[in-house]
This record gives C-alpha cells, sequence and structure tokens, in this order.
C-alpha cells in the first residue's frame, strides 16, 4: 500500500476511535469533565488558527480575542430563540432588520467566521506590512477595537449586557466534529504550496520575495485563515458558556493561547493539539492547590487561592528550560514515528545510552 494511502486510512481510523471515545464521554461522563474536554477542544481550534499566523507565516499577532469575539457575538445573536429576544434586549429594543432572523448553530458559526475572516482582511491592509513588536501591539489595539464597537452597537449586540439565553451546547461529539474539520482542513492548506510559501516568509522574507512569492497576499491570507478559525473557535465558546459578553473577550485572553502555541510548539499542528489539552486540563486539576489542606489538624497555609497559578507557573518555567521550542517545536507527530515508537520502544533510550558512552 502506497504511504500516504495508508497514513490517510490511518488518521480516519483514528478519527472514527476518537469520535466514539468523544461519544463515549458524552454519555458516561459526568457533566464538569465534560466541560474540560469541551474547552480543551475549542482551545485546540483558536490555538490552530493562532499558529498559523505566528508559528507558521512567523506574523506576531496577538488579535485573537477580537475575532473570538466576533464568532460569539453572530451566535449570540442568531441563535437566541425569536420569542426571547425581547426578554434579552430589555434595555434597548433589538435592531428590527435582526430580531426576526435566526439560524441554526452551524450557520451562524460559519457566519461568524467568515465575518472575522473578512475583517480581518481590512485590518490586515494597513497593519501586516509591520513586523515583529510593531505587528503585536497593532493587531493587539484593534482586537481591543472591535471589543469597543461590540460594546457600543447596543441595538445589535445588547451591548454591556451581554447576550444570554443561548442555547447552550455542551455535546462532546459536536464540538469534537468541529475541531476535527478545522485540524483537517487547517493541515490541508499548510501541506499545500501555500502552507510551503507561510513557512518560506517565515524563514526569509527576502529570500522568500526573491523567488516570487507576494508577501502581502500570503501574510494577509495566513492572516484570514486564522481570524477564521478563531471566529469559529469564540463561536463554540460562546455556545458553550450560554452567554457572551464583552469583558469575555479582554486582550488578555489571547495570551492563554500564545501560552498554548509557544507550550506545544510554533509551528506544529499536534504541538498546539497538545499544549490545549495540557494548559486547559492542567490548569483545571490544579485548583486542588486552592483549596485550604489541613494535615493531622493543622492548616497548611501555602494552601490557599492563587497557588494553583504559582506551581503552574513553575511548572512552565522547567518545561521551557528543558523544551525550548516547545513540547513539539516545529515537528509534527507522523504516523512513521508512532510506528517506529511501537516497533522500537526502547530506540530512544538505547541511542542516548550509546552516545553517553
Amino acid at each position: 500500500m502506497n504511504q500516504n494511502k495508508r497514513n490517510i486510512m490511518l488518521t480516519l481510523a483514528a478519527l472514527v476511535v476518537l469520535f466514539g471515545l468523544a461519544c463515549f464521554v458524552q454519555a458516561e461522563v459526568d457533566s464538569y469533565i465534560r466541560r474540560i474536554v469541551n474547552l480543551c477542544l475549542i482551545y485546540a481550534i483558536i490555538g490552530l488558527s493562532m499558529n498559523v499566523t505566528n508559528g507558521f507565516a512567523g506574523q506576531f499577532s496577538l488579535g485573537q480575542a477580537g475575532f473570538m469575539a466576533i464568532g460569539a457575538y453572530m451566535v449570540g445573536i442568531f441563535t437566541v430563540p425569536v420569542e426571547l429576544r425581547a426578554d434579552v434586549f430589555y434595555a434597548i429594543p433589538m435592531n428590527p432588520h435582526l430580531v426576526n432572523v435566526y439560524m441554526p448553530l452551524w450557520m451562524a458559526l460559519i457566519l461568524g467566521g467568515v465575518l472575522a475572516a473578512g475583517i480581518a482582511g481590512l485590518i490586515g491592509t494597513p497593519v501586516l506590512r509591520l513586523r515583529g513588536d510593531y505587528l503585536a501591539i497593532a493587531t493587539l489595539g484593534f482586537s481591543e477595537i472591535i471589543r469597543i464597537i461590540i460594546t457600543n452597537a447596543t441595538s445589535i449586540t445588547n451591548g454591556a449586557l451581554g447576550i444570554k439565553n443561548i442555547p447552550p451546547l455542551n455535546d462532546v461529539r459536536y464540538i469534537f466534529l468541529a475541531t476535527a474539520i478545522s485540524y483537517v482542513l487547517i493541515t490541508l492548506l499548510l501541506n499545500s504550496s501555500y502552507g510551503r510559501a507561510f513557512k518560506a516568509i517565515r524563514e526569509d522574507e527576502i529570500a522568500a520575495e526573491a523567488m516570487g512569492i507576494n508577501l502581502f497576499y500570503h501574510k494577509n491570507l495566513a492572516f484570514m485563515v486564522s481570524a477564521f478559525f478563531a471566529g469559529i473557535g469564540g463561536g463554540l465558546y460562546g455556545a458553550l458558556l450560554g452567554t457572551v459578553d464583552p469583558k469575555n473577550f479582554l486582550f488578555t485572553l489571547t495570551y492563554n493561547f500564545l501560552l498554548i502555541i509557544v507550550l506545544g510548539g510554533m509551528g506544529s499542528v499536534t504541538g498546539s493539539m497538545f499544549g490545549a489539552i495540557i494548559v486547559t486540563a492542567g490548569l483545571e486539576y490544579l485548583r486542588v492547590f486552592d483549596e485550604p489542606l489541613e494535615l493531622m489538624g493543622v492548616a497548611i497555609p501555602l494552601f490557599r487561592p492563587g497557588l494553583r497559578m504559582v506551581v503552574f507557573s513553575i511548572l512552565l518555567m522547567i518545561c521551557v528550560l528543558f523544551w525550548r521550542h516547545g513540547i513539539m517545536g516545529t515537528n509534527e507527530l507522523t504516523w512513521e514515528k508512532i510506528i517506529h515508537f511501537v516497533k522500537h520502544p526502547l530506540a530512544g533510550f538505547r541511542k542516548k545510552g550509546v552516545q553517553g558512552k
């Protein structure tokens, strides 16, 4: 069997197995664990989207929170049942052109992604001529501008009051399918000629331009693709919460996803997935350090609210010391590596032992 065909078959089989696992989690696991799993999946989508721009195209963008807000508000505006909208928009009535417009969740997600991509295209025209820290500051500023516009467009977004009564989505199967589709589409893009152009720009812009790559076109394309999937992730995030509020999308939210891609590996798709799981699940399971602890009737003073973040920060510093380019770096977890590990599980240790001698 051709190696590419084998990899495709194994990937499809893995997706089927993982979907079966998602069905099991949905049916057999309590709501708290389901919520953590759903957050991991949503953060994986947004981490992947940020990695397209920051990791693969080499452009330091911090505008993810703004694009998430666009997707979340599209879901909030169009999926709230029509009969409940008067209760939501009680201060200022909803715009009459939108008050009777209803969309299913999948359609609102796509609309949010497309609108986020369109706004990214407009923002990218002036902003992507900048580089490095200047680009980061500019995208961060536009992210805040988007949030402020949402706060003041009261008849459309309900302003600072936010939008309540969004039909809650706590279905692991639905969110897993959205994550799987995003993963496949982003992987196909990055393995295409466009993805190779992104990587060439990341490595050396002057050399890439000398080879005939249109820098502005490909930078803007990466920025728009990143915004599209951030909008999808933001829509799922809003549906999971059941409410959207401008304060949910402060610029500090972007730092969570920057942490995910730095920890997983900037320039690695599978690294973004691992980073999302480690950061999201790790922060939840370290909550035990925020709770009071008594040993033999004596209260341990260290265990108090805030200790969780101290422990998490120490663990992150240790990870950065041992994996300076993230857990995966720019590498991917391929089927060849998995098969080789299954056949020779101790090969890596033996190699290190030989080098040590």
